[in-house]
């Protein structure tokens, strides 16, 4: 027979506590309780959307005052134009439409007063074309002068007449020398040209490069890509404070025509592009995913409540709670971080149990007694006390993040166990009103479940056997343990679809990417100076910059070299030009080129390709100039400039240099770079570590990500602590046996051990974001274990088939489909706490419904007096 839960918890005669007296108030007060929850509710709401606030920024996330944080922000004080910047990075067909588009580019940001506050590229400064060749080493700068004085013909035509008609007379003049043209590297010379301007015919873009050509070698991926830093702007009042900047720079960057179809890639990454996208895949599919979360919440609500007047109860209660929730943690925190964001999840995914819990009970009771108002009393009275149990424990569990260093779950934290209370009053107040509001049809047949007798009977009769079975599995599993791995890489809590990562990523190998560096801040230069030498001996750096690295070595021997060639092709390339030539002029020349080239041994693909593109309509000739003219142009300015190079000290070099490595109190800056991989952990550890032996104030990325991974690691080992001893001591005041709060705690633990032993398995990583589901496993799972227990203890057998497990069922899987809509967020670090979590709820669940009766037994023949 059906054994219906309705324990009596509490003597017969003795007064109800005060949760059931207020249930029934309320109920009473129906009308007074409805307005006074909405009015709160209203007021909460608009307070919420006028006060919205996000940031996006991880670096938040770890307190202030923790030692490496604080020599961490004194470096961003020391350097605040190093902060809240975009870096634009623009990879071109060739090193000189990068010269040329990067400085194009650059001027035409410096125009936009409206978006911009500062633009620079050092890298095409007037100050590094000029001096850019002393600091290569000089044997480099020896080839490159000789490469230019082997140069000077093509340069010194071009340089007279830079257009398709001076390249047609230059080539004209080559064409009596055909053994020349022979010749392997004059071939080959002959070749790349002809190639740019046959593609150039065809009508296609040329990855083209006068520079590569005279140095005999391929331009190189950094060899084509250009850095612009640029301080944005920001408009603070918006989610995405820098949105407007970065359109701003796409829509400067499609004007000039660096585009794909032109054969450039314009992207941004930095501090602002990382947190407006950070936000923007927090929000993309957020309004999807919360429509069906809700939508697979009323279908679980439907089958658990099975009345549509209790399913509309239910979601007014749990509104009402997440409004004033919401409210509540911005007065609290000021702005959301992307960690507490997830309170709102959290509150609908646990909030509803304790509707679930008080309407499954009061179905109960209704099926019991038919009159409403003794079946809200009753409910009351029989629910109060459990769910001011699972209220208190899961609370805690929130609660317990609050001491830690870890400011994003510490926020987190605060507002969800706050809404934790407030969910368990809007419970025990609004809900009881708005039954009796809206008066649900009374029950005709029991709520349990009697079709899961023969598992209670089950357990009842294999106790041993399931316990043990259950503990013996864990054992088996627990080598599994060892391999349970935390992921301490930030990106790897970003998407790598967004551009400012995928960049980020990108620019792993790019010397000039700074990924994963270590700074330090020393008194002055000179001191900068002598720590650099002592970290330059260290085998696990391989590089350490300061302000004084930036003054050239052998800068005697370089000028003489440089000196020289400027004597031998200067004058050639300082002629004044020839007016341009018209359209028909340059198709003139290229056919009278064609026919002559024609008759020259080793040139007949260029004899071809010219007659091609001569033969081609205008806009052939206009992609011709962009491919191949304009970037000789280019290339003889950039020479021209390079031969004007002088002597360089340290009070020579452009202020805006020197800024970036000396702060305004003379305080100067080390940048160090690890030996090996920059993206192995374990490589990073070494390199800190070595450094940190010699400067122990050391700051910056690799330093930032080591800590933070200990930092959050130490935090919910002290969360964890903190939560298992306050809610045994609140499980001991409520239950007052040890006994009862080991049989509350054991399947719990046991849940646990499973949910790392899954992880290892299907190799989930624990990371800064997902680590909150073990805490918060604690208080979410003692709740469930609670209803059991105090079941139990009133004297309750056979539980599956009670309504408590229906409750709990449902109650689990409005729970699991809140957590799994984070699942499918798109944002990684979201998906996989809504993984961990939802993995360890379903742990949770099977300990809760299939290891705790069995560990309970039977119930005790007395009741427990409390």
């Amino acid at each position: 027979m059906l054994k219906r839960f309705a324990p009596v918890l509490h003597p017969p005669g003795e007064e109800i506590g005060p949760v059931a007296r207020l249930v029934s108030l309320c109920a009473r007060r129906k009308w007074l309780t409805l307005a006074l929850s909405l009015a709160l509710a209203l007021a909460a709401g608009w307070y919420a959307a006028d006060h919205f606030a996000m940031s996006t920024d991880l670096n938040k996330l770890i307190s202030p005052d923790l030692p490496w944080r604080k020599r961490e922000i004194a470096l961003s004080q020391a350097f605040p134009q190093r902060q809240d910047m975009l870096a634009a990075v623009l990879d071109a067909p060739s090193p000189e439409h990068a010269n040329a588009a990067a400085r194009r580019l650059e001027a035409a940001l410096r125009e936009d007063g409206e978006h911009f506050s500062d633009v620079r590229s050092l890298e095409t400064s007037d100050f590094f074309a000029r001096e850019g060749l002393l600091y290569l080493p000089a044997p480099e700068v020896d080839a490159r002068m000789g490469q230019l004085i082997d140069a000077q013909p093509f340069l010194g035509a071009l340089s007279l007449d830079p257009s398709l008609r001076g390249l047609s007379d230059m080539l004209k003049l080559m064409a009596g020398r055909s053994a020349a043209a022979e010749t392997g590297r004059m071939g080959q010379a002959l070749g790349a040209v002809a190639g740019a301007v046959q593609a150039a015919a065809e009508g296609q873009t040329s990855d083209f490069s006068w520079s590569a050509l005279f140095s005999g070698a391929p331009a190189s991926v950094q060899d084509k890509r250009r850095f612009i830093q640029i301080s944005p702007k920001l408009d603070y009042s918006a989610l995405e404070p820098g949105a407007d900047a970065s359109d701003a720079v796409r829509a400067a960057g499609r004007k000039l025509g660096l585009t794909p179809e032109n054969g450039f890639r314009l992207r941004l990454t930095g501090d602002v592009a990382l947190q407006d996208e950070e936000f923007g895949t927090l929000a993309e599919g957020a309004a999807l995913n919360n429509s069906l979360m809700v939508a697979a919440v009323l279908f679980i609500l439907w089958r658990a409540l099975r009345w549509g007047r209790l399913i509309l109860a239910v979601m007014v209660n749990m509104a009402a709670g997440l409004a004033v929730t919401a409210a509540a943690g911005l007065a609290m925190v000021g702005a959301l971080n992307p960690i507490s964001m997830a309170f709102a999840v959290l509150f609908v995914g646990i909030g509803v149990d304790f509707g679930i819990q008080f309407s499954v009970r009061y179905r109960e009771e209704r099926f019991q007694h038919f009159d409403l108002d003794t079946a809200l009393n009753l409910a009351g009275a029989g629910a109060s006390l459990p769910l001011a149990l699972a209220c208190a424990a899961t609370a805690a569990g929130f609660f317990s993040f609050i001491p830690t260093a870890y400011r994003g779950v510490s926020e987190l934290g605060e507002i969800a166990g706050v809404g934790m209370i407030l969910a368990f009053l809007f419970t025990i107040t609004l809900l009881p009103a708005l039954l009796a509001i809206l008066k649900p049809p009374p029950e005709d047949a029991p709520v349990g479940y009697a079709f899961l007798a023969p598992i209670d009977r089950l357990q009842t009769g294999h106790r041993k056997l399931i316990v043990s079975a259950a503990i013996g599995l864990a054992l088996i599993g627990s080598p599994l343990l060892m391999n349970v791995q935390f992921d301490i890489n930030p990106l790897h809590l970003r998407s790598q679809k967004a551009e400012s990562v995928a960049t980020l990523l990108d620019l792993a190998n790019d010397p000039r990417g700074g990924l994963n560096s270590i700074e330090i801040l020393a008194n002055d230069l000179s001191k900068a100076d002598a720590v650099a030498e002592r970290l330059r001996a260290l085998t696990e750096v391989e590089s350490v910059t300061t302000l004084s690295a930036f003054v050239p070595e052998d800068q005697k021997q370089k000028l003489a070299a440089i000196a020289d060639a400027r004597d031998l092709i200067g004058p050639s390339l300082s002629v004044r030009p020839l007016p341009p030539p018209t359209d028909e002029q340059d198709v003139s020349a290229l056919r009278d080129g064609a026919r002559i080239l024609a008759r020259a041994k080793g040139m007949e693909a260029m004899a071809a390709a010219f007659q091609r593109l001569a033969d081609a309509p205008p806009s052939s000739r206009l992609m011709a100039r962009d491919n191949v003219i304009a970037p000789v142009v280019t290339l003889i300015g950039d020479v021209k400039a390079s031969l004007a190079a002088r002597p360089v000290a340290l009070k020579d070099l452009p202020p805006e240099l020197s800024r970036d490595w000396i702060a305004a109190d003379g305080r100067a800056r080390l940048e160090l770079f690890p030996r090996g991989d920059r993206n192995d952990f374990d490589n990073l550890r070494k390199f800190s570590d070595a450094v940190r032996r010699i400067a122990p104030d050391a700051a910056g990325a690799t330093v930032s990500i080591l800590e933070s991974g200990d930092t959050v690691i130490e935090a919910f080992a002290q969360a964890g602590a903190l939560a298992l001893v306050s809610i045994t001591l609140l499980l001991w005041l409520a239950l007052r046996r040890i006994g009862d709060v080991a049989l509350t705690l054991a399947p719990l633990l046991l849940a646990g051990v499973y949910t790392m032993e899954i992880c290892v398995l299907i190799g989930l990583k624990l990371n800064f974001a997902n680590i909150i589901a073990l805490p918060l496993l604690l208080g979410l799972g003692v709740a469930f274990k609670i209803y059991y227990v105090m079941a139990w203890r009133a004297g309750s057998a056979e539980l599956l088939q009670t309504s408590l497990t229906r409750a709990i069922f449902f109650s689990a899987m409005t729970t699991a489909t809140a957590f799994g809509s984070l699942y499918f967020s798109n944002h990684p670090g979201t998906s996989s706490m809504g993984a961990l979590l939802a993995l360890s709820l379903a742990t949770t669940l099977c300990a809760a419904v299939f290891f705790q009766p069995a560990l309970m037994g039977p119930p005790r023949k007395a009741k427990i007096q409390d």
